[in-house]
């Protein structure tokens, strides 16, 4: 029958099919919201544009996965027709050849566009971040005794949120897990905190507490250094959405859920520290912040 030499060849498409439903579930996976483990949304200066530029990332994807399996499925069909046909016929396969060009013309113009859309979204959060960093002075100008740092770079590694207030430094790590599920479906959201390490309900953990505790050893010699005295440097650990249990905890990290973090940061007292001693710390890490910022730029793959 004249129509099973046109139905067989189907089979060879199957794993493509596979391979393509591969990638959107893929997709999906990226397309899934971040949603705030407290009550506060996530909201940032420029986040209609990160929102914007997921989804451009996120069409690039598909575009660069989907683009080489659809381009090439008029191929693979042809090569199936070859093995249920007596004769070939090369018109037909003129047909497949300009159709799988024409595939591959029409998603290399998807892909630059995307490139284009994505290169103007970061120009626009780009400005729109330093619009937002300079409104923040409104309410944190330079000369407030309480300054943010973010993912400060070390030497070997990288420190999540550095935290200067007038009593003392604090090294702020965060690590985000997920909440356990009991025998009877509850989730199970304590953890209780050791010396050197975290107890969930199904695991435990010694890498976050040694990670705080290199952070802080990291930056209280750092700051040390340059500022020719001790420097007073505290560890916090937070744990977004858990209950903890400190009762076994060691002194030296503080490991909290973060839901009340600014306050409880604006009344721990690891140390005294001078105002002078306070300016400097904030100037060294903000010529540090723009020394590995221009560094960056020059050297984007570092």
């Amino acid at each position: 029958m004249v129509w099973l030499e046109y139905l067989l060849p189907l089979i060879f498409l199957f794993p493509m099919a596979a391979m393509g439903g591969i990638v959107l579930a893929l997709r999906s996976l990226h397309d899934a919201r971040v949603h705030s483990p407290f009550n506060a949304p996530l909201r940032e200066p420029g986040q209609a544009l990160r929102h914007r530029l997921d989804q451009a990332f996120s069409s690039l994807f598909l575009n660069g996965a989907l683009g080489p399996i659809i381009s090439l499925a008029p191929l693979v069909y042809g090569m199936g027709r070859m093995l249920f046909v007596d004769q070939q016929d090369w018109v037909e396969w003129a047909l497949y050849g300009l159709l799988s060009t024409l595939l591959v013309l029409a998603f290399s113009l998807l892909l630059v566009r995307d490139y284009q859309r994505i290169r103007r979204l970061k120009l626009g959060l780009a400005c729109e971040l330093a619009v937002g960093q300079e409104l923040e002075r409104l309410v944190r100008p330079e000369a407030h005794p309480y300054y943010v740092f973010h993912d400060i770079p070390t030497d070997s590694f990288t420190i999540d949120h550095v935290v200067v207030t007038p009593h003392g430094i604090f090294v702020v790590e965060t690590r985000a897990r997920a909440l356990a599920i009991g025998t009877d479906g509850k989730e199970l959201n304590s953890v209780a905190v050791e010396r050197e390490r975290l107890r969930f309900p199904h695991w435990q953990e010694r890498r976050p507490l040694h990670k705080t505790r290199q952070g802080v050893s990291w930056l209280s010699q750092w700051l040390g250094r340059r500022c020719g005295i001790p420097v007073p440097v505290r560890g916090v650990l937070v744990l977004p959405g858990w209950q903890i249990d400190t009762s076994e905890a060691a002194p030296d990290i503080l490991v909290v859920s973060g839901e009340h973090l600014a306050r409880q940061l604006t009344e721990l007292k690891p140390g005294q520290m001078s105002d002078a001693i306070h300016d400097r710390v904030i100037h060294i890490l903000l010529e540090r912040a723009r020394l590995m910022e221009l560094k960056h730029l020059r050297h984007p793959s570092v």
